[in-house]
C-alpha cells in the first residue's frame, strides 16, 4: 500500500480503534510494561534534526497510540495529518512537522495539484485558510502537490506551478509556515505525477524564490527515479524543507534489507546543515515498534 491507496480507502477505519486480538495492540503493550531504558534522551541530543513518523503506514494506530509510541522512541512529530487532527501530537509532548491543507477529496490530493490553472479555484482557497491555521497549531510545513502531468509539458506544469503558489507566499511568509512540494517517484508508485526529478523541482523553487517554498525530498522516491540520493542533498540542500525514508524496493524498512545505505544518507543531511524532520514513512513488515526503533537508531547520526 502505498499514500495514495491510504487516502482512497480513507484515513477513518484505521482511527476507529483496534479491536481483538491484535499485534499492535500488543505492542503498545510492550511499550508500556517495558522498563528497559529508551534511545529517546540520546536520540535528541545526537541529531542535528529532527525525527518525525508519517501516520499512513501505520492506519491499524489511532493517532494517539501511534503518538504514545513515538513519544516512547524519542520521535518529535507524527505528521501528515489533517487540520482537525494537528492537535493530538501534542497531548503527547509532541508536533506535527507535515501537515494537510483541507481539500474538497482527499483523494485526488496527490494528483490534482498545482500544475493545473483550474485546480487554482479551491487550492488558492484551501492552503489561504490552512497557513494561518498551522501557524496557530504550531506546524511548521504544509505539504503540496503538482499533481499528474496529463499531457502538460514540464516548462508548462512548473510556470502554472509557480503561479499557483505565488499568491501563497506573502501569507506563509507572514506567519512563518513553509510549503513544501513533495518530490514522487512516476515510474512505480505514481504514474504521471509531475514533480517528480530533484532538478525540476529545484527550478521551481528558484523561480518561486522564497525560503517558505521548498521540496519535500523524499528519498525512496527519488532513489526510484535518480538514484546518487548524496550527491543530490549536498548540491541541492539549500532548497530542501524536509525529508521522507523509505527502503528500496518495497517501501519497507531501512535496514540492511534494501539498497540504500541510510547511515551514509543520513550523515550527508546533517553535514549540509539541515536542523528540519526527517520523517519516517516506511510501510513495517515486522513488529512496527521494533521497526521504528530500529531507523530512529539507523537515522541517529
Amino acid at each position: 500500500m502505498n499514500r495514495r491507496d491510504f487516502l482512497v480507502l480513507g484515513a477513518g477505519a484505521g482511527a476507529a480503534g483496534l479491536t481483538g486480538a491484535n499485534p499492535l495492540r500488543a505492542a503498545l503493550g510492550a511499550i508500556a510494561e517495558d522498563k528497559t531504558p529508551r534511545a529517546g534522551s540520546a536520540v535528541r541530543a545526537a541529531s542535528k534534526f529532527k525525527h518525525s513518523v508519517t501516520r499512513w503506514p501505520y492506519g491499524k494506530f489511532t493517532i494517539d497510540q501511534l503518538s504514545q509510541m513515538a513519544r516512547e522512541l524519542g520521535i518529535h512529530s507524527v505528521e501528515l495529518l489533517e487540520p482537525d487532527e494537528w492537535a493530538i501530537p501534542k497531548r503527547y509532548g509532541l508536533t506535527c512537522a507535515m501537515g494537510y491543507a483541507t481539500v474538497p477529496d482527499p483523494r485526488t490530493r496527490l494528483t490534482q495539484g498545482f500544475n493545473r490553472v483550474d485546480n487554482h479555484a479551491w487550492l488558492i482557497p484551501a492552503y489561504q485558510r490552512a497557513i494561518p491555521l498551522a501557524a496557530a497549531a504550531g506546524v511548521p510545513n504544509v505539504i503540496c502537490f503538482s499533481g499528474n502531468r496529463g499531457g502538460i509539458s514540464d516548462d508548462e506544469g512548473r510556470e502554472t506551478c509557480a503561479r499557483g503558489v505565488a499568491p501563497l507566499i506573502p501569507l506563509a511568509e507572514q506567519h512563518g509556515v513553509t510549503l513544501c512540494m513533495e518530490l514522487l517517484n512516476s515510474k512505480i508508485d505514481h504514474h504521471d505525477y509531475q514533480c517528480d526529478h530533484t532538478a525540476w523541482g529545484v527550478a521551481l523553487a528558484k523561480q518561486v524564490a522564497s525560503e517558505r517554498f521548498k521540496l519535500l525530498y523524499d528519498i525512496y522516491h527519488m532513489q526510484i527515479m535518480e538514484g546518487d540520493v548524496i550527491r543530490t542533498v549536498r548540491d541541492n540542500h539549500r532548497y530542501i524543507g524536509h525529508y521522507h525514508t523509505g527502503g528500496v524496493p518495497g517501501r519497507h524498512e531501512i535496514d540492511s534489507s534494501q539498497e540504500l545505505n541510510y547511515p551514509a544518507v543520513m550523515r550527508a543531511i546533517s553535514e549540509s546543515g539541515f536542523t528540519g524532520y526527517v520523517a519516517q514513512e516506511f510501510v513495517p513488515t515486522r513488529d512496527p515498534r521494533t521497526s521504528l526503533a530500529e531507523a530512529i537508531r539507523i537515522c541517529s547520526v
